[in-house]
């Protein structure tokens, strides 16, 4: 059989499985593995994927974002393998995996995250405690001179509601309130980090691996706990106040073969050095396994 038939069987089933509603995320060709969620985590989900395809030429790895409530629509539909995620999975989207392939999906820890406040280079501001980024993001504290700052007002940037990121800054920080009305919303955190970059008022957040071009903000807990950056020290002991772990998620059933080799090599000391690299934190040695 040539190539050119192999393929065209081959995307014939792809079609088929489609059609039915069934094992469209499977793989067509051994070591073909689909990757969607996260924007946070895109630039590291494509760093993994191009480093491990350097040294395995066997495997291909398709990269896309969209946003973790994107990637978990994926996994349910079974039209991705990994779902990046930078939130944890909700029992909603549990109950719906279940009754999409009949189990849980299996959950990974691949990184930490410093959830990072940026405002423009030039804004006096060096830091802010969780109960003023609260009071920022929710609309009560509109202008920069109620926080020592220049008298003008402060312009809110924000992610879209489907982003992990949103999900955790609003639950974390805002403690389950509303973004202000006037917050606008950016379709991820290169958006929000060229906005902030742009506006001297611009206040926003996004992961750690951003923030070239803005400043990120020292973040202090209350009033009576130190202001802290987001460096690698702050994040792995659990010290810097807005924290979290990054994941992949997994059906079960496609935990094997090249995906389960990919997830391995993802928290192996290669695949942490990558995390490193790209910006965020890797894990402790005792999450890795």
């Amino acid at each position: 059989m040539n190539m050119n038939m192999k393929l065209n069987r081959n995307l014939m089933r792809w079609a088929l499985g489609l059609a039915l509603g069934v094992g469209a995320s499977a793989s067509v060709w051994a070591g073909n593995i689909t990757s969607k969620g996260s924007d946070t985590m895109v630039i590291l989900a494509q760093k993994w994927a191009e480093t491990y395809m350097s040294k395995n030429n066997g495997t291909k790895i398709q990269v896309t974002g969209g946003g973790t409530g994107t990637g978990f629509a994926a996994l349910q539909n079974q039209t991705t393998d990994l779902c990046n995620a930078s939130r944890k999975i909700r029992a909603k989207e549990i109950e719906t995996c279940i009754k999409a392939f009949g189990k849980r999906p299996t959950e990974y820890k691949v990184a930490l995250d410093g959830l990072s406040v940026y405002t423009h280079n030039s804004n006096p501001i060096k830091e802010l405690s969780l109960e003023q980024l609260e009071l920022i993001f929710t609309g009560k504290i509109r202008n920069w001179k109620q926080l020592g700052g220049a008298d003008a007002p402060i312009v809110v940037y924000s992610r879209e509601n489907s982003s992990g990121t949103y999900e955790f800054f609003k639950e974390h920080v805002l403690k389950g309130k509303d973004f202000a009305a006037n917050a606008q919303t950016m379709p991820g955190t290169a958006a929000v980090l060229q906005a902030v970059a742009k506006e001297k008022n611009g206040i926003g957040y996004g992961g750690a691996a951003y923030g070239e071009g803005a400043k990120h903000l020292a973040i202090k807990k209350d009033d009576g706990s130190p202001a802290l950056d987001p460096t690698e020290e702050n994040v792995v002991k659990g010290l810097y106040p807005i924290s979290r772990y990054l994941f992949i998620y997994i059906n079960p059933a496609l935990d094997k073969g090249e995906a389960a080799a990919y997830l391995k090599w993802i928290r192996s000391e290669d695949g942490q050095k990558v995390v490193k690299d790209v910006g965020y934190f890797p894990l402790p040695k005792n999450l890795r396994e």
